[in-house]
């Protein structure tokens, strides 16, 4: 990301709409408009849904800011500029569980409801217009709301379809989870890659004869037409803006009805069939309580492998922000399910790969900021996770290290949980590898590792004599 003599760090993902550019100075988010997005604002502060969407907390705080402090990379000054809240941490819509990805899909057809009924629309559909504080989720582009025009349908509709109805579907009908899919291209699923998993009497669920065939075949029908020759055609057969809030509700209906029926995890019941005694889990529970709390409060904690949630529920209880990682979707939507219900606010669960984490994309691999480039936090907690990555997965131990300490702010501190090769489940792992494979997975080798990357400032022997904790404060 390019920074500017003044500091101003343009936004990546934010130049596909030249009439607003987000830009970054320090923690404050800034969004620059030009003439005719400075007028559609104005009407926007002037309307009745949208303070109240605001209030609510369904969009994103924004209020105006000084013009001078964006500067237009044109050289023409920007007609305003406005300051929207800062997001704790952003994620992308291909590490979000099912539930969330349908609960963000509900607030923009909510939105978008509302929007109608006073005389606007969203030009965008996009997943990626959405993020969350915790379990709640929020809409954050400010600079997609315009007028609406009589007689043409929802601009954001096809964009709606690729990066949220499909991807819903895929699941909903096939089983299929979508995250790969949504990830492997920021435009999302094309319907042409999907007609194909949805024919015979596929094409009678929910949603797909309409959503993906016929819309579908009136792209291919139009493809040689011009945007403006299709709104001639619309307005022709008497398309009205009734015929638009009756499609959006019809739409929200679909979306409604699509769940997604959990299979069988492994991990589901991990925390039950982990090994652990009663001693440990409290002296466990003790550890990372008091290593979180340990110095300055912690801005962001990130809870590598964090299953149930149950020690991303500790640290938030010391920290402002958790982001509870777990690479199955299933064990994911089970514990946003839960904080949702709860309305916790403070822990954000991501469905995430740690041997394979979200690697920048898009645009020049810069438009969607990969895991590595988003996680600077100032404690990061690795329980019961190095042995998955070093035997499971054919992690080396230096690697694990280095990359943990990557995911640290400078003199964050990772608070870590090596098991021994004499443990259960070591052993079990051990047990499926080559014998001789592994020969620096050992204790004293892990510690060595450790030391040279950070000064280790606690360590606790579990009761059962087979897991050791660690705080270690990295490049300390």
């Amino acid at each position: 990301m390019a920074i500017s003599p003044t500091g101003v760090r343009p936004e990546p993902a934010s130049f596909r709409d030249p009439a607003n550019r987000v830009f970054h100075i320090g923690d404050e988010v800034l969004r620059g408009l030009d003439p005719q997005a400075a007028e559609h604002w104005r009407a926007l502060t002037g309307s009745t849904f949208f303070p109240a969407l605001v209030a609510a907390r369904k969009v994103c705080a924004t209020e105006d800011a000084p013009p001078t402090l964006v500067p237009a990379a044109t050289g023409t000054p920007w007609a305003a500029v406005l300051r929207h809240e800062r997001i704790p941490f952003v994620s992308h819509p291909y590490e979000w569980s099912f539930s969330m990805l349908r609960d963000a899909a509900l607030l923009h057809l909510e939105i978008l409801n509302a929007a109608l009924g006073e005389g606007f629309t969203t030009k965008d559909g996009s997943a990626y217009n959405l993020q969350w504080r915790g379990a709640e989720p929020v809409f954050i582009d400010i600079g997609s709301f315009e007028p609406v025009r009589d007689g043409e349908p929802w601009a954001g509709y096809r964009q709606f379809c690729q990066t949220v109805l499909y991807p819903l579907m895929l699941t909903a009908h096939l089983g299929v989870d979508f995250q790969p899919w949504l990830r492997a291209r920021v435009d999302g699923i094309e319907a042409d890659e999907l007609r194909p998993l949805f024919n015979g009497v596929r094409r009678l669920r929910p949603g797909v004869l309409t959503h993906l065939h016929l819309h579908g075949a009136m792209q291919q029908r139009n493809a040689a037409a011009s945007t403006s020759d299709v709104r001639d055609q619309l307005r022709a057969a008497g398309f009205s803006r009734e015929l638009l809030l009756a499609t959006v509700r019809g739409i929200e209906k679909l979306v409604r009805k699509l769940d997604r029926r959990p299979p069988e995890s492994h991990w589901s019941d991990y925390q039950s069939t982990c090994g652990y005694s009663a001693r440990d889990r409290v002296a466990k529970e003790q550890f990372v309580a008091a290593a979180v709390a340990a110095g300055t409060r912690p801005r962001l904690v990130l809870d590598l492998g964090a299953n149930d949630g149950r020690y991303s529920r500790l640290a938030a209880g010391h920290a402002d922000y958790v982001v509870a990682v777990e690479q199955d979707p299933t064990v994911v939507d089970e514990l946003y399910r839960k904080l949702r219900a709860e309305g916790q606010r403070r822990i954000l669960p991501l469905v995430l790969d740690l041997a394979d984490p979200s690697p920048g994309g898009g645009w020049r691999g810069v438009e969607r900021a990969g895991f590595a480039e988003r996680a600077s936090a100032d404690v990061v907690l690795a329980l019961a996770v190095v042995h998955h990555l070093a035997i499971g997965r054919n992690v080396p131990l230096p690697e694990v290290i280095d990359w943990l300490a990557g995911l640290s702010a400078p003199g964050g501190a990772v608070v870590v949980e090596f098991v021994h090769p004499e443990d259960p489940m070591a052993t079990r792992l051990l047990a499926n590898k080559p014998a001789g494979l592994f020969p620096d997975y050992r204790r004293d080798t892990f510690e060595t590792l450790l030391a040279a990357r950070g000064r280790i400032t606690d360590r606790l022997e579990l009761p059962s004599g087979t897991r050791t904790l660690y705080r270690t404060v990295m490049g300390g």
